[in-house]
């Protein structure tokens, strides 16, 4: 059959002027239109019918519509974008009603071929060469504008679809994808046309793609008819549709050029020659269907009809591939039943590799391109891409690093796997992929609709799928089950949605054996065993897995792990699995195994050998030692213990060499152990107290020594042998000391001097200390530290402090390191690494490096970062139907004080969960809370034990009245103004202060409704007909914990000195939760008849919310000097420090707002503009409110 020829050949032809293109419809367009050939079928449709006509006349069987430029991305070069509809729906009319014209006249069908064009942009290829991962639009983009382009020339009446001139296969990819969704939202399905353009003789795309790739590429939609088209002359395109045709099981559709332009552009050659070209073609049974692209004209056509007619069509190809799975980047990759095993490199993974995770977190893109490539380099023949770092923007990141390969052929021709077990980073993978790639990965975890849902989007982009073994039970371990859940699987994407099995991956899970649990050990054997059944049931699927997993037991024995890798890969490609996530360039040939640790391998993987697991540890030995026992820090006999050892003079001479003997080996093995995650934060605490305990007792008898050694003029002092000094302190402005002293005694069991300067410490006291013992207000200490030339190292600490923090904000005020440690178990292996002069100069260096890596990447977020002007995020407000509500009027006005609430009223509101975080004691799902944390495997026991002190502790506080708990509670009428809150009178007559709210202004995209929160929203505006409420408090349960904490600091109890603080803590969160619910019951009653337990409050089930100044919702701490004249706190004698913490430190305050639209939120980063607005509000001086918040501060302050 013959198509026709040029549309715009002819249409240049008839010398058009501006005028003509504009016609009546347009005449006042602000841009010239001369040259937008599409918009013709509005403004001169009559002319577009003529040539039409004259093609059909010609002998053409099928007439495209004159819109290879109507997609809105085109149109909008011309500002006339909004009539892209218009122009396909008007065009799609204009050839049918040419077809049936011609068809009627002549007897013989002919059909409109709906023209999609390929867009003056493109998904592959960067138009900026400084920035190689920029696009000039994205798949959506692209997609959406052809969308509007196929339901116009639907509605018209086309009867083909066809996606034309293909250099760039992602755009092709995204005009299917658009035909699909229109097909599913009810449009008439019509046979789908595609055709590619070879640019050059190389045989490529102009996005770099084979001949093969491409019909790989585009081939999941099953075009009716695939082809080439323009570029080249018949001539030169002989060879590449011959090559197409050998690997497409569809027709073949050629219209090249009429030859290679000449040197203006033109085309020479004859239609008697094109002709010629072509007839050749049909003669061999290359072809189905012929006609002409740029340069040719009626005649041609005429001349191609005449002789091509007498040869008969190409024949199709069937069964062509039909048991292989089909895979493209820039080249084919094709994996067929008797394929060598395929390497799927995987040191792309975030989560897999530490280099490549440091390098896409710093912004390292260029660098981390080289990982890919020496993966391709060492024999991957997949790629896979896994960016699954809650740090990471991980949908931006595949989204960017993919667009960079694009830009390397060597990495790019491989297919890629996008890995991710996030849905949405997947789907940005796939849109930045013009090859077929493989995703990893989908199953029946979430059910059969999900899964269906899931498989459903992946075919309509033509990736193949991996199918976890993972059904709604869980994981798959046994073999039956593995292959219970894949048969499910295949018959639910064969047999329910079509999914072609060429394209399904199984991966039935690579488990861990040689774990210690005696049913792991058959874990190797079930996945083999599975992928034979699996292999011999399931037709044309193949089977792959994730290597690494199987040695996991033996991490960080890399000769074992590679030698279990290659055993196991051994035996699994002969039962059948076809590829694997695999370092590619480190699996060693089974031959080439030393014999021993062959045989140890194979007596693992198949279970040989009941004493298996521990011959591979004892092999394991020689290559990394290991060691060390659990110590249960028990004190009963501590004393005895001591002084039995301090009597043995022949082999501890002084009280000192007990401490430097037994004590400090003791201590050396508990910090080991610790260090190593082998013991738990209250067992090290525990034997710090054994330590104390056993060093008080030999204290008298060291001063004693002392003082004789004295009289005979010999040392005048016994000095104790530490590792090094610590000055500890929380500085100025902060009470909460749990955390450090839990450092200070987790350092002390490893043999380090603890200087401790206790709480809210003066810089300049701090600096003194550190000098005097040779040993921020942080960001202050580290410039004081600077300006006074201290060189020690500065650790910094604590629940509001972060790496990025440290490293951005603090270490560059310092010439010397600066660290973040990141909790106490992390403070042993930092200090012990700067204080080891082997280990020191590298690790100051690689912290170094990070540090700097993270500031770089800090700045190019903030570069990078979109925020809405302040106007526009306060559009994006929560809106709250006013004239509907009806705010309850509280019970009282002003303040209620409790000065002595009862602590047995208390306890039952307590959340424990926090208090177990303070013991860094975190079970695992499912016995993350209380009280499931005590069946939790590992920290259970502990967490028990912990538990029970602290209940002890507890009732004694209760029994003898040793902490007083006290707060107050205040209500005033309230209405928002903007972003503020005025407090008003009880008439509601005037404005007795006002609170002020921060507005979110990052646009952070997929926020959830898209708004912009601040706290004044859920209060009635000053303009609304409501009378509405707010609500204030401050609570402690500090009252009395330094006596308490004295009394155990003379015994040297430090446990139980963090213990009480622990315990305080809790009490005064509980008694904060229970006037919260008095207030919503009793007080406020604005939900008297709430029904709650315990866990729904902690879990926030009730109706509004507390939030508090310092706290995300608002990050002011500068807010609660106004709460404080409110309530009064202070007569309570709950008071505020100079950096506005609270003193007791067991202190709670808050907000009540009482709207059930209330939400908590983080106000995160805010802008210049909005610092000054909110300054202005606040009456306080730029510079005062910028150093408040500059953690939230969008810029930089100069």
């Amino acid at each position: 059959m013959v198509m026709d020829g040029a549309m715009g050949t002819m249409i240049q032809q008839q010398s058009l002027d501006e005028d003509t293109f504009r016609g009546d419809l347009l005449k006042n367009h602000p841009k010239d239109l001369k040259g937008n050939n599409d918009i013709l079928c509005l403004t001169q449709p009559d002319i577009i019918y003529n040539i039409h006509l004259d093609y059909l006349n010609a002998g053409a069987d099928f007439i495209e519509t004159n819109t290879f430029n109507g997609t809105v991305i085109s149109q909008t070069d011309y500002n006339t974008q909004h009539l892209t509809y218009d122009i396909n729906i008007a065009a799609a009319k204009i050839a049918k009603k040419a077809a049936i014209v011609v068809s009627e006249q002549t007897g013989v069908p002919r059909f409109v071929i709906g023209a999609l064009g390929p867009t003056n942009k493109t998904l592959s290829i960067s138009p900026s060469v400084e920035r190689p991962d920029y696009r000039a639009t994205n798949f959506d983009e692209m997609s959406n504008s052809y969308l509007e382009a196929v339901r116009g020339l639907l509605d018209g009446g086309a009867d083909i679809l066809m996606v034309e001139t293909i250099f760039d296969t992602a755009n092709a990819k995204a005009a299917i994808y658009a035909i699909d969704c229109a097909f599913e939202k009810g449009y008439r399905r019509v046979p789908v046309f595609v055709s590619g353009t070879i640019v050059d003789k190389s045989g490529r795309t102009l996005s770099g793609q084979t001949t093969e790739a491409f019909v790989i590429s585009v081939s999941h939609r099953k075009p009716f008819c695939l082809g080439l088209n323009c570029a080249l002359g018949a001539k030169e395109i002989r060879f590449f549709i011959e090559a197409l045709g050998l690997v497409t099981p569809t027709y073949v559709s050629c219209y090249p050029n009429a030859g290679l332009p000449n040197a203006f552009g033109d085309y020479d050659e004859t239609p008697e020659v094109t002709a010629r070209y072509l007839s050749e073609f049909a003669r061999d049974g290359l072809v189905n269907i012929v006609g002409g692209c740029c340069g040719t004209t009626p005649d041609h056509i005429r001349e191609i009809s005449k002789a091509v007619r007498s040869f008969s069509p190409r024949k199709l190809r069937n069964g062509l591939f039909h048991d292989v799975l089909q895979l493209s980047g820039l080249e084919p990759t094709y994996i067929r039943p008797d394929s060598l095993f395929a390497n799927i490199g995987e040191r792309c993974n975030v989560a897999g590799s530490k280099r490549f995770a440091r390098l896409i977190s710093s912004g390292q893109f260029d660098e981390a391109l080289s990982v890919a490539k020496k993966q391709v380099d060492l024999g991957a023949q997949i790629l896979d891409i896994n960016m699954d770092d809650g740090l990471l923007e991980g949908e931006d990141c595949m989204a960017k690093f993919l667009n960079l390969i694009c830009t390397e052929p060597e990495i790019a021709k491989v297919p890629i796997c996008i890995d991710s077990s996030n849905f949405d980073i997947i789907l940005a993978g796939l849109k930045c992929c013009q090859g077929k790639c493989i995703v990893n990965s989908i199953s029946l975890k979430e059910g059969e609709k999900d899964f269906l849902d899931k498989a459903k989007i992946l075919q309509r982009f033509g990736a193949a799928v991996v199918v976890m073994a993972f059904d709604e039970e869980g994981q798959a371990a046994d073999c039956n089950r593995k292959v219970s859940i894949c048969t499910r699987s295949y018959n639910l994407l064969v047999n329910k949605i079509g999914f072609d099995p060429n394209d399904i991956i199984f991966d039935p899970n690579i488990l861990t054996i040689a774990t210690g649990v005696e049913e792991h050990n058959l874990y190797g054997i079930n996945y083999i065993e599975a992928t034979r059944m699996i292999k011999a049931t399931l037709p044309k699927a193949r089977v792959s897995g994730g290597v690494s997993n199987f040695s996991f037991s033996f991490r960080g024995l890399d000769v074992i792990r590679e030698a279990m890798h290659s055993v196991f890969l051994y035996h699994a490609i002969k039962a059948g699995m076809d590829m694997g996530i695999v370092n590619a360039g480190c699996l060693p040939v089974y031959d080439d195994i030393p014999q021993d640790l062959l045989t140890l391998c194979e007596n693992l993987l198949w279970n040989n050998d009941p004493l298996g697991t521990e011959k591979m540890l004892e092999y394991g030995q020689n290559l990394k030692s290991d060691g060390g026992k659990r110590m249960e820090g028990i004190d009963k006999y501590i004393v005895e213990d001591t002084e039995e050892a301090r009597k043995c003079t022949e082999k501890y001479p002084r009280p000192l060499n007990v401490i430097e003997g037994p004590l400090m080996k003791g201590m050396n093995v508990v910090g080991d152990l610790f260090g190593s995650g082998k013991m738990f934060l209250p067992q090290v605490i525990k034997s710090a107290r054994v330590m104390k305990k056993a060093v008080a007792h030999l204290i008298p008898f060291m001063e004693k020594e002392r003082e004789a050694r004295s009289k005979l003029g010999g040392d005048s002092e016994a000095k104790a042998s530490h590792k090094g000094t610590i000055v500890m302190a929380t500085v100025k402005g902060d009470v909460h000391d749990i955390g450090k002293n839990i450092v200070g005694v987790v350092l002390a069991c490893n043999n380090y001097k603890i200087i401790d300067l206790g709480v809210m410490v003066s810089c300049d006291k701090i600096l003194q200390a550190a000098i005097q013992h040779n040993a921020g207000e942080m960001i202050h200490v580290a410039s004081e530290m600077k300006r006074t030339k201290c060189k020690l190292p500065l650790l910094i600490g604590g629940a509001t402090t972060s790496k990025t923090h440290t490293a951005v904000k603090i270490a560059p005020r310092y010439n010397n390191p600066v660290i973040h440690v990141q909790d106490a178990s992390k403070s042993v292996v930092v200090v012990a690494a700067l204080l080891n002069d082997s280990l020191r100069e590298d690790f100051v260096e690689e912290v170094k490096e990070d540090y700097e890596e993270i500031r770089e990447d800090y700045y190019d977020s903030l570069k990078e970062r979109k925020y809405f002007p302040l106007e526009v995020a306060r559009s994006k407000r929560l809106q709250i139907d006013w004239t509907d509500a009806t705010p309850v009027r509280p019970s009282f006005l002003g303040r209620k004080i409790f000065d002595d609430y009862t602590l047995e009223e208390i306890v039952p509101y307590i959340d424990w969960k926090p208090f177990f975080d303070v013991w860094q004691l975190r079970g695992k799902y499912p016995n993350r809370g209380y009280p499931k944390i005590f069946k939790d495997e590992s920290i259970g026991m502990e967490a028990k034990r912990v538990f029970d002190d602290a209940q002890r502790l507890l009732n004694d506080i209760i029994q003898r009245k040793r902490l007083v708990a006290r707060g107050v509670v205040a209500y005033y009428p309230a209405r928002s103004s903007m972003d503020d809150i005025e407090i008003l009178d009880d008439n509601r007559s005037d404005v007795i202060a006002v609170l002020h709210g921060l507005r979110q202004q990052a646009d952070n995209g997929s926020s959830s409704q898209g708004l912009c929160h601040c706290i004044s929203d859920f209060i009635a505006p000053k303009d609304s007909p409501c009378e509405d409420y707010i609500g204030l408090f401050a609570v402690s349960a500090g009252f009395g914990i330094d006596k308490i904490c004295d009394e155990f600091m003379e015994k040297n109890d430090d446990y139980n000195v963090i213990m009480t603080k622990a315990i305080a803590d809790r009490l005064a969160e509980a008694l904060a939760e229970l006037i919260h619910e008095r207030t919503r019951k009793e007080f406020w009653g604005y939900n008297a008849d709430e029904e709650l337990n315990t866990r729904d409050l902690h879990s926030i089930k009730y109706k509004g919310i507390r939030p508090a100044p310092g706290y995300p919702s608002q990050p002011d701490h500068t807010e609660k000097t106004t709460m404080w004249e409110l309530l009064g706190a202070d007569e309570l004698g709950i008071t505020l420090t100079e950096s506005l913490a609270m003193n007791p430190a067991a202190s709670v305050c808050g907000l009540y707002l009482a709207n059930p639209a209330s939400v908590y939120f983080a106000v995160g980063k805010v802008t210049k503009e909005q610092v000054e607005d909110y300054s202005n509000r606040k009456g306080m001086k730029l510079e005062t409110v910028e150093k408040w918040l500059s953690p939230y501060l969008a810029y930089e302050v100069e």
